[in-house]
């Protein structure tokens, strides 16, 4: 009798001390619901009739418990009060990125003791970053960037040990950078685009100039900070030997006679400059020194930075000219004088494209810079005739003239209207140069990560869809003339639009008529894990280049900022992994979740991307199945009214792990 009463007080003492599971997920669910009455904008589709909510979109659980929340774009608003999320005790990984949640952040998370990844970046909290965060000695990754926090930059990061992300940019943090940020073993870090002033940590130095910018920094890796300005406020910052310690300042006559000298040496070099230009125009004649002429007007563009995405910047009007120039006065090796000088003047028009204009209407044309890419220079050639046409001057071509007609006289033979078409070509030692048709709404690449502004028109799902049919059509072509002929260089800046946002590809067959030299990184992002050879692209590597820029398309990401991603992973991979957590709609831009009843239509897509995007070659559909799946794929967009849903999350989930 007493063992039996000794029984029931330890059950009863168990019970208080360590209660069952199932009260705990029902203080989850509680939480949850709680989370979704606080805060507005598009309806959480959470079954509430059910017990559970581990089968909620967005919720993870692990032993009987939520382990894990996202919930990124998907219109919330409103404030989060305190109690509701602290109440998820065993919270691992919380995203709420780019809602427009407000207010101050809660400062009971702290309660989420085993809190690794707090991803809020893109919504609108304000007011100072809570002291409570600091508790959670397991944050690995840490992400409150574009949103309103304010006041001092915070000491306590210093107290993460574990963390390796720390991304604060766009905010209006101010004060200095904390010291103490140097013992942390950070991979990403970025605090651009507040109000911060002061040195940089000496440990902090290693990341990119970008990852400072739009402050009042200075130290490695931005310029160094002077004596002065890293002295504290009321300090002596004279030397040793001076008397009082202080430095002896120059008076305001002084200051202002330095000023007047320097303003009257700036006139006097530039008239000097002008009258040595005026006369040198005066002597300019047709038998100008060929040699000086190129290397003092043709190496400058050359040598200029100039960003990957097309109109990136301008030139002074001079890049296309001097090309055209040099290229019409020959190598400088004989070739000015007699017949071969007389052909080397000539652009070589393909089929019947229009002879309108030659290499002196070249000459004459303001230039505009479009951008840098992997086989050269293009410009932007208005000529005075208005004409406007695309110039691309290669670099790193060692072909001979023979073997280089060959190959660009296959490739102006392509004529497909997804392709943007080759007009003329000039050849000569020294230089190469297309002439293309221009495409007035640029790249893919600049429409997709240019303007983020407030100006920016959103991409919606019947543009994203059309470009994407449009550049399959055209890679489709290209496979056709052959087996082994292949684009070799797919990717979002290749991809040119016209008015009417038509995909164009542009950069075909360029690939087999440059050095190994001219691929470096910038097709990285998007070349398939077999090739070694940038020269030798087979077919179906460019269909895993084109499964790389679907999932650029949809997911808004640009593979070579693969470190932007929290997992500090490729494209790929990245959706693969969100996409085997059963969170599909996590991968989509933005932009895209702003359209209603295409949830379908965005999961095929996304499998077929998948699918091309295999590691291993013989796993990867032809151009023409992917074409033909995209046109079907349209069709049923355009014909059908569904209403949303993301349940074939689990088909995906099959072909990947399949693979």
């Amino acid at each position: 009798m007493h063992f039996r009463i000794l029984a029931l007080l330890g059950f009863f003492f168990l019970a208080v001390l360590f209660p069952s599971a199932e009260p705990d997920l029902a203080s989850d669910r509680a939480a949850l619901l709680a989370l979704r009455s606080t805060v507005g904008g598009r309806t959480l589709l959470w079954n509430a009739n059910l017990p559970s909510p581990c089968s909620w979109a967005g919720v993870q659980c692990e032993g009987n418990r939520v382990t894990a929340l996202r919930l990124p774009g998907v219109a919330l608003s409103g404030q989060i009060p305190d109690g509701v999320l602290g109440n998820l005790t065993q919270l691992r990984t919380l995203s709420l990125r780019f809602n427009a949640l407000s207010g101050t952040l809660p400062s009971d998370l702290a309660s989420c003791a085993d809190l690794r990844n707090l991803y809020v970046q893109g919504n609108l909290f304000s007011g100072p970053i809570p002291e409570s965060l600091f508790g959670l000695s397991d944050l690995v990754r840490l992400n409150l960037a574009s949103n309103k926090f304010s006041g001092d930059f915070p000491a306590g990061f210093g107290n993460l040990t574990r963390l390796k992300t720390l991304l604060l940019e766009n905010n209006q943090l101010s004060g200095s950078i904390p010291a103490d940020l140097k013992q942390l073993k950070l991979d990403q870090f970025n605090v651009s685009n507040n109000l911060l002033n002061g040195s940089i940590p000496e440990g902090l130095g290693a990341f990119a100039t970008s990852s400072f910018s739009g402050n009042s920094l200075c130290g490695k890796p931005l310029a160094s900070c002077s004596q002065d300005i890293a002295l504290p406020a009321g300090e002596p910052s004279g030397s040793p030997g001076q008397p009082g310690g202080k430095k002896k300042k120059l008076s305001g006559a002084v200051v202002a006679g330095i000023v007047i000298g320097c303003v009257f040496g700036f006139i006097f070099l530039v008239i000097l400059l002008i009258y040595l230009c005026r006369k040198k125009g005066s002597k300019k004649s047709r038998s100008v020194d060929v040699a000086t002429f190129k290397h003092q007007e043709l190496e400058i563009p050359g040598e200029k930075p100039v960003g990957e995405v097309e109109n990136g910047g301008y030139s002074n009007g001079y890049s296309v000219a001097a090309a055209a120039a040099a290229a019409m006065t020959g190598s400088g090796k004989g070739e000015v004088n007699g017949s071969a000088g007389a052909a080397a003047k000539k652009l070589i028009f393909f089929g019947n494209s229009a002879r309108a204009f030659d290499l002196e209407d070249l000459l004459r044309a303001s230039a505009e810079v479009l951008g840098k890419g992997t086989f050269g220079t293009a410009y932007k050639a208005v000529l005075e005739a208005g004409i406007t046409v695309a110039v691309k001057r290669l670099k790193d071509v060692n072909v001979a003239a023979k073997e280089f007609k060959e190959k660009i006289e296959a490739v102006g033979a392509m004529d497909h209207q997804s392709l943007v078409p080759l007009r003329a070509y000039y050849y000569s030692n020294d230089e190469k140069l297309l002439v293309y048709d221009y495409m007035p709404m640029g790249s893919l690449s600049a429409l997709l990560h240019g303007n983020k502004g407030a100006g920016r028109t959103p991409l919606n799902w019947e543009i994203r869809s059309a470009i994407a049919l449009g550049a399959a059509r055209g890679i489709e072509y290209l496979h056709s003339q052959g087996p082994i002929v292949s684009h070799g260089n797919i990717k979002s800046s290749n991809i040119l639009l016209t008015t009417s946002y038509d995909a164009r590809v542009s950069d075909f067959g360029l690939a087999h008529l440059v050095g190994p030299s001219s691929t470096p990184n910038h097709v990285a992002g998007y070349r398939a894990p077999e090739v070694t050879d940038p020269r030798k692209v087979s077919q179906k590597a460019d269909v895993y280049s084109f499964g790389v820029l679907l999932l650029e398309l949809l997911t808004g990401k640009a593979p070579i900022h693969s470190l932007l991603n929290e997992e500090g992973v490729d494209l790929p991979r990245w959706v693969q992994s969100i996409v085997r957590e059963e969170w599909t709609s996590e991968v989509f831009d933005l932009e895209l979740l702003r359209y209603q009843n295409i949830e379908e239509e965005m999961v095929q897509l996304l499998q077929l991307a998948i699918h091309c995007a295999a590691q291993y070659p013989d796993k990867r559909p032809s151009m023409s199945e992917v074409r033909s799946q995209i046109e079907e794929l349209c069709h049923s967009s355009s014909q059908k009214d569904r209403a949303p849903q993301l349940d074939q999350v689990n088909e995906v989930n099959d072909d990947t792990s399949s693979r």
